[in-house]
């Protein structure tokens, strides 16, 4: 147990006046004497100040820069809804300097910048049984819903692709038939761009128009198979749950009066998650990274970085030691 000056001094005080003597008092106390007499030299030459605990500055070769510090300071502030995860990776995408998210976590947390977002990102229930293993092998696709004021109820209809998490396309329609769902497909596959040969399978849920056999006809023409969820397992669908939710999150924020101003918001927010939003679950790349098949690249990019930050870190503190003990021979001397 660490004692305070006072409760040292004490000791000192005590020690001095006992009758029993300083090595038995000593053991009595179960202090042992090489530190008492430690305290007693410095309480000798620096009366009470000399027993204040010493600060001893630890620094490893790996501790971060202050300039390094204040960057993330910076880039916090400059985007105050991002995560220490998704600062960290910044951090490295941008920057070119690797820092923890730990670190960035704790930096922040320092200086009284650590606050409770202003969404909540729901997680993921179960993933499909089958995982994917590459783009476009299957799209998840379903509806919400959204209430625009004066003009009453319009569904969302999302296309995601199951492997990257990226939204192939989106409509904002004013019913859920077999027909949105044609049309969203529709869309979708001409986005993509695929030949007649490759095809997603489609996974969604057994509402209406998705079991429709309107739908299964079209399906069959255009050579995509469906399938559908367990009845009363939405977790099935997963990946779309959650976007759906995140989005919502953060639409439903504001309200609208008419459709196109629901439009303009949900399309910034596929902009932000396709393009802009590090994805855990994706190793903390974006859904476009997987999809237009840059991800790999990235990440090799980031362990370099993260290679080198570290390299230089050693070599500053290195560097200083030297210096440090170059400054201390010659004042020695």
């Amino acid at each position: 147990m660490r004692l305070t000056a006072a409760e040292k001094y004490e000791i000192i005080q005590l020690v001095d006046k006992s009758e029993l003597g300083i090595n038995r008092t000593l053991k009595e106390l179960g202090i042992h004497k090489s530190t008492y007499y430690k305290w007693y030299k410095s309480y000798s030459e620096n009366n009470v100040d000399g027993l204040q605990p010493k600060k001893r500055l630890r620094r490893q070769w790996n501790s971060i820069p202050e300039q390094q510090k204040q960057l993330v300071i910076e880039v916090a502030l400059d985007y105050p809804s991002l995560s220490p995860r998704e600062l960290s990776v910044k951090l490295t995408d941008e920057q070119r300097v690797f820092i923890s998210e730990s670190s960035v976590y704790r930096i922040l947390k320092s200086k009284g910048l650590i606050t409770t977002p202003a969404y909540i990102l729901l997680s993921a229930g179960n993933e499909f049984k089958k995982k994917t293993m590459f783009v476009h092998e299957m799209w998840q696709t379903d509806f919400t819903y959204f209430k625009i004021l004066g003009w009453g109820w319009y569904y969302l209809s999302t296309i995601l692709d199951d492997y990257s998490r990226y939204i192939v396309h989106w409509d904002l329609c004013t019913s859920m038939r077999a027909q949105d769902v044609q049309e969203s497909v529709h869309q979708a596959l001409s986005k993509a761009g695929l030949g007649k040969h490759q095809r997603p399978t489609l996974l969604s849920d057994n509402g209406s128009c998705y079991v429709s056999t309107e739908l299964k006809d079209y399906l069959a023409k255009v050579k995509i198979k469906p399938i559908h969820g367990r009845v009363g397992h939405p977790q099935t669908q997963g990946k779309i749950e959650r976007y759906h939710r995140s989005m919502k999150n953060v639409v439903k924020l504001d309200n609208y009066y008419h459709p196109q101003q629901l439009k303009v918001a949900i399309r910034e927010f596929v902009d932000y998650y396709n393009y802009q939003r590090y994805h855990e679950s994706l190793n903390n790349v974006t859904p476009a990274d997987v999809y237009y098949g840059r991800s790999q690249q990235i990440i090799k990019q980031r362990e370099q970085i993260k290679i080198a930050t570290l390299k230089k870190r050693k070599q500053i503190y290195f560097k200083e030691k030297f210096l440090n003990l170059e400054t201390e021979t010659l004042s020695n001397n």
